[in-house]
């Protein structure tokens, strides 16, 4: 796909959006270790809270784990995810535009985006890894694309530079070979 073609995707059409595994879910009720033994067995990151409607209210992820759980010494039998999850996360459509969000979630420090249906079901969760597939041959075509205009609008000075250059080579082989 050339660089042109990459905007104005919207997250339904990156290939992971019909590859990815449903997230997990779990009520706010949900112990932390209910939801760890999930996502340890299913090697999950995070687990999305939902209330009764299924709609998302919440997303935990390992970090939390770590700072509100671990650190603090609480016991993950008797926690509730309540007591550990991000309320009200960021929430995507899948028609947003991918670079949209790669934006805020570069700019507002967050790695995992659940995306959600017109009810506000979740159907999937974007991680910053699978922004990554998708930006990296955008970035390394801007690059070279740059890099032909900075060295196209600055040719004056490298022809200036490398004439120098040459001459300076030319005088130490010249005076070199008198002595």
């Amino acid at each position: 796909m050339a660089a042109s073609d990459t905007y104005g995707m919207t997250l339904k059409d990156r290939p992971e959006f019909a590859s990815k595994p449903k997230p997990l879910c779990f009520p706010p009720t949900a112990t932390v270790a209910e939801a760890v033994a999930v996502m340890s067995a299913k090697d999950f990151g995070s687990v999305v809270i939902v209330d009764p409607d299924d709609k998302v209210i919440g997303i935990a992820t390992e970090r939390d784990v770590m700072k509100k759980l671990v650190n603090p010494g609480k016991d993950a039998k008797t926690t509730k995810l309540s007591e550990i999850m991000t309320s009200d996360p960021k929430l995507a459509r899948e028609t947003d535009d991918v670079v949209d969000w790669l934006r805020i979630m570069s700019n507002e420090r967050f790695r995992r985006l659940p995306v959600v249906d017109d009810e506000g079901r979740v159907k999937v969760i974007f991680t910053q890894g699978d922004f990554v597939s998708y930006t990296w041959p955008d970035l390394l075509y801007q690059a070279k694309e740059l890099a032909k205009a900075s060295v196209g609008r600055n040719y004056p000075v490298w022809l200036i530079g490398g004439g120098i250059m040459l001459y300076s080579l030319l005088m130490i082989i010249v005076v070199t070979s008198m002595t």
